[in-house]
């Protein structure tokens, strides 16, 4: 089974070490069992160093030219990228590349053109017509030269921008002659404009580029997959082709995901409806639900935490998480569950038979810069129970309004064992559960250390398990303890 390591967090420090600091915890995430690690965007970006990657401007500078006051970007160089896939492919680790195509940022030059103003709340209505502008949309790569690629990115690729250096006026703008893509989010009437310039799909150039870029990309780093950024924004049914194009030229199926952030289900289906089904999506509901189940003091249902999202209505193509980058305190969509809650998340994507689980790399090893510790060694344990289990059966007991749980059996080394993990957001108690009427007798134990008295099956293959007040505890056979100690799941 996948489990993904994001690999990254907003606030690294900006010193080009990260490339080189993933290779040198290759070991402990192999130990851990990851299938395949999402990396950041290798591309230079407008603000150099101290740019976290979305702001795109030359994709392909990935550290290798002096451009925007730097060679390396702020993880590394071109030289350390591709090492360190290389290592990672050694190490039977999957690598996924975060590709940013909505947008780019950090023009060399500026363009006068006409431009019609549009509204904040509402991209489809206009404000003022034709009016004078001049843009930031001349891209020509200074530092590069031509090198790998020489075209020149002008207003035509683009279909609008946020910023008329004329008046050092900050308004959204839609370019003379080109149109906001239709098949895009609702929001705002039209959400097609997300930031910076804004690329246009229909222009065949646009995408001659975009093309050019991925075949280039995808020859020289062999990549696994890919993480799609800000699809909500971009026309529906364009990465089709890109995509499609991706996998004739590697020659394998691609691992895909594609950020899509809303918690209306509705929208995230009708998205796999109109895009290939090499997609999958981030479950964006399930995250709000958890943060909700969080941060409202017990009042909420536990019963509902699968409702409404893509793990209950298409789990084959939901890939789950419980923090990212954009999630932590200070980003714009800053939605971050506490720390007393984070095992009982991660037990819920881990812990469980179905979807593609990811862990952030700010709840494994920090964020130091935030005084956030990692979430510890049950967190570790779950990982890695994980990679050596296969899971068979799952019976929830989603019954209660406080406390839930369920009972897995997993195949570990050949041989069956039972789980049964319990978790409560208010206050502590037990559940009566059944794992299996074969499994009568077996001795079981808390795997979190929570509870010291062993729990012995009953002739059903049940017994009454405990949590503590809003906690979460996983009852294994003890046998399966002794399998973590001989594997060194922990750290």
């Amino acid at each position: 089974m996948k489990t993904i390591l994001q690999a990254f967090e907003w606030y690294l420090p900006s010193d080009s070490q990260h490339w080189n600091n993933i290779k040198e915890n290759i070991p402990d995430l192999g130990k851990l069992g990851f299938s395949g690690l999402w990396l950041p965007p290798a591309s230079k970006a407008a603000s150099g160093v101290e740019d976290v990657g979305y702001g795109t401007y030359d994709l392909f500078d990935l550290g290798e030219f002096d451009q925007k006051g730097t060679i390396p970007t702020k993880y590394g160089t071109k030289d350390e990228y591709l090492d360190l896939i290389n290592t990672l492919h050694h190490n039977n680790i999957e690598v996924y590349a975060d590709i940013v195509f909505n947008h780019m940022m950090g023009a060399d030059e500026t363009e006068t053109i006409e431009a019609d103003i549009k509204a904040e709340d509402n991209h489809l209505h206009n404000i003022e017509n034709n009016k004078t502008v001049e843009v930031w949309t001349k891209f020509t790569f200074p530092g590069r030269q031509g090198k790998y690629d020489n075209y020149i990115w002008t207003w035509h690729n683009f279909t609008g921008i946020d910023y008329d250096e004329r008046k050092n006026q900050e308004e959204i703008l839609e370019f003379e002659g080109h149109e906001w893509d239709e098949n895009v989010d609702s929001e705002n009437n039209n959400f097609d404009y997300l930031m910076g310039a804004d690329l246009d799909f229909s222009v065949s150039e646009t995408v001659e580029q975009l093309e050019k870029w991925g075949h280039w990309f995808s020859e020289m780093t062999k990549i696994d997959g890919f993480r799609l950024d800000a699809i909500k924004h971009i026309d529906f049914k364009y990465f089709d082709k890109w995509l499609e194009q991706r996998a004739k030229q590697l020659d394998r199926k691609l691992f895909i995901v594609g950020e899509y952030w809303s918690d209306d289900l509705g929208k995230l289906e009708y998205y796999l409806e109109q895009s290939s089904d090499r997609i999958q999506l981030f479950d964006v509901p399930l995250h709000f639900n958890m943060k909700e189940a969080s941060s409202t003091n017990g009042e909420f249902d536990m019963r509902t935490l699968f409702d409404h999202t893509l793990t209950a209505s298409q789990p084959e193509l939901s890939v789950t998480f419980v923090d990212n980058h954009d999630t932590q305190e200070g980003q714009a969509l800053q939605s971050w569950i506490p720390a007393w809650f984070k095992e009982h998340a991660y037990s819920l994507i881990l812990l469980r038979k179905k979807e593609t689980p990811t862990v952030f790399w700010g709840d494994l090893y920090g964020i130091p810069s935030h005084n956030v510790n990692p979430v510890g060694d049950n967190l570790r344990t779950m990982i890695a129970l994980r990679k050596d289990s296969e899971f068979l059966r799952e019976n929830d007991y989603f019954d209660h309004p406080d406390i839930i749980g369920w009972t897995n059996i997993l195949k570990i080394d050949n041989k069956e064992y039972g789980l049964s993990c319990i978790l409560t957001n208010k206050n502590g108690g037990s559940k009566y559960m059944i794992i299996d009427k074969a499994y009568a007798g077996k001795v079981y134990i808390d795997l979190f250390g929570r509870h010291e008295i062993p729990i012995t099956l009953d002739q059903n293959g049940g017994a009454e398990f405990y949590v503590n007040d809003g906690s979460v505890s996983v009852w294994v056979d003890k046998e399966i303890v002794s399998k973590i100690d001989q594997m060194n799941f922990q750290n």
